[in-house]
């Protein structure tokens, strides 16, 4: 297949969500997040603010945090679902629920991450 310089500006990947729960265990759920296709010089910015935070590097307003960062690349999703079972549809307050949750925004930037580990990979 030949490749196409102009990319679509979004993609969907599979998220996996854990969460605990009672009895000191925790649920696994999933469901398809749309990523916004990211500058490769804005992933370089992102990586490079990470790490200087992990060294303390940075001045707390500096810093990116999961919530913001998963503002910036999670611009979709389905799969979502409320407790009587039907589709959450994705809206800034529907994401602003979700980023409430403890970890979710963390391993949203994970799933991410791993889109993107998974292209580098030659079969």
């Amino acid at each position: 297949m030949a490749f196409i310089l102009k990319q679509k500006a979004t993609y969907v990947w599979p998220i996996v969500l854990f969460i605990p729960v009672d009895g000191g265990t925790r649920q696994k759920a999933t469901f398809d997040g749309e990523f916004r296709r990211l500058p490769q010089s804005r992933i370089n910015e992102i990586i490079k603010v990470a790490r200087a935070g992990e060294l303390g590097r940075l001045e707390e307003d500096e810093m990116l945090d999961d919530k913001t960062a998963a503002r910036e690349i999670l611009v979709g999703w389905s799969g979502v679902l409320d407790d009587e079972n039907q589709e959450i549809p994705f809206s800034e307050t529907s994401l602003s629920q979700l980023l409430e949750i403890p970890t979710v925004a963390g391993q949203i930037i994970k799933a991410w991450f791993n889109s993107m580990d998974v292209a580098k990979k030659t079969t």
